[in-house]
């Protein structure tokens, strides 16, 4: 046996999120049944960096699985894709100690957010990016970003029903910027709780519209409280961006 790591990406659309469930199409269902197919009716688990929800989009989600079979790196990407569906691709393939562990041995994640802020939505871009009609404020959605940068408590920008106990994550970066109509939005951290990056995006889409002050991020976390902070946007403007190991 041998583990093999993998970075893939996925168009989240039609997708009901990463992990398998009960109903519904997932990331990890396609994978695994790929997988299937290439082990001749053996089924072979996946494991993944991380959940992604309903319509979030990855550009570099991690995953690992155990392997009889003995394939050259390159083989196994072009193989895997011939399987797959259209909306999910193996970027690259590495072989790894088999104590490598896709989930808890990340050390940062990266995310984006993106904002489609016109007046009219663009419909090509209707799944890839959450249409903001009124003009966002950036300096003051930076200022409010600034206050998040380090280690603190986030459950107030966590979902309730998360059953994570400790909520303390470090974020390393908030990067804003504007390409023509889109503003991007990237989130670099240790690692990120349910729904956090959304909540986060929510609260700043406030901010941005002037329904709520920048300075009032240092409370918002102080209170511990998810009804202190903006609501959850959307989930089609988010990716998964990059997974980093140590």
């Amino acid at each position: 046996m041998q583990r093999i790591k993998m970075t893939i990406s996925y168009d989240g659309t039609a997708f009901n999120g990463y992990q398998i469930q009960p109903n519904g199409r997932t990331v990890q269902e396609e994978v695994q049944r790929a997988l299937k197919q290439m082990h001749k009716g053996q089924l072979i688990h996946v494991t993944g960096s991380g959940r992604t929800d309903a319509r979030v989009h990855a550009a570099g989600q991690v995953i690992h699985f155990d392997t009889p079979l003995s394939i050259p790196l390159d083989n196994w990407t072009r193989a895997l894709n011939t399987q797959l569906p259209a909306d999910v691709r193996v970027l690259r393939a590495e072989r790894v100690p088999e104590d490598f562990h896709a989930r808890y041995h990340v050390v940062r994640k990266t995310y984006h957010y993106r904002v489609n802020n016109r007046a009219a939505s663009d419909v090509f871009r209707r799944n890839y990016a959450v249409h903001e009609a009124r003009e966002l404020d950036i300096d003051d959605m930076r200022m409010a970003a600034a206050h998040l940068i380090g280690e603190h408590d986030f459950t107030s920008f966590c979902s309730a029903k998360t059953d994570v106990k400790d909520k303390v994550r470090t974020i390393y970066r908030i990067d804003i910027e504007k390409e023509n109509d889109e503003l991007i939005f990237t989130f670099e951290g240790s690692g990120f709780l349910y729904n956090m990056v959304r909540i986060l995006m929510g609260t700043f889409l406030e901010v941005g519209r002037g329904d709520r002050q920048a300075d009032e991020l240092p409370s918002i976390l102080e209170a511990q409280d998810r009804s202190k902070a903006g609501k959850t946007a959307p989930p089609h403007g988010l990716y998964l961006w990059e997974v980093s190991y140590s």
